[in-house]
């Protein structure tokens, strides 16, 4: 799997951690954007990975910031993405299944580095259901395109 991974200053050292993991894993995984820990404004690493995915140069992202509020609201803003902010492995499993969530958002704060490789591995392996899931997640296009989700049927 081809993953882009981006962080803010608070975040560098959890993402630097993952993507060792990811890539002994056998994953391509890139870290897009400055992760030399100097301050770093959320909305730019989760630009920048955001247009990556959604663009199809990756298929899927991993945001850490402090919360992973801050970089959810911004990648969010992306046309095309599907960002979800995961605290356990519970959320990570049902933002992939139901939400066919891309770019997977987490605190660097408040979760520790196993938990976060629990998450992250948990998120990664869990496909799509679609089904029913698949007309919500069509709402959700329609509303990128200034459309009424309402105006979706079966």
């Amino acid at each position: 799997m081809k993953i882009g991974l981006g962080a803010d200053h608070r975040g560098v050292a959890s993402i630097k951690q993952l993507s060792d993991k990811l890539r002994n894993e056998g994953h391509t995984v890139e870290i897009i954007g400055d992760v030399s820990g100097e301050p770093c404004d959320y909305p730019e690493p989760a630009f920048k990975v955001g247009n990556a995915v959604a663009q199809g140069k990756f298929d899927l992202g991993v945001l850490i910031c402090g919360t992973g509020v801050g970089m959810c609201i911004a990648a969010n803003k992306v046309r095309g993405v599907r960002a979800a902010n995961v605290h356990d492995e519970i959320t990570a499993q049902l933002s992939r299944s139901h939400n066919n969530a891309n770019i997977l958002c987490l605190s660097a704060d408040l979760l520790g580095q196993r938990l976060i490789e629990k998450i992250v591995d948990t998120w990664i392996a869990t496909p799509f259901s679609g089904g029913r899931h698949s007309r919500r997640i069509d709402k959700i296009q329609a509303i990128e395109q200034d459309k009424d989700p309402a105006s979706i049927r079966d």
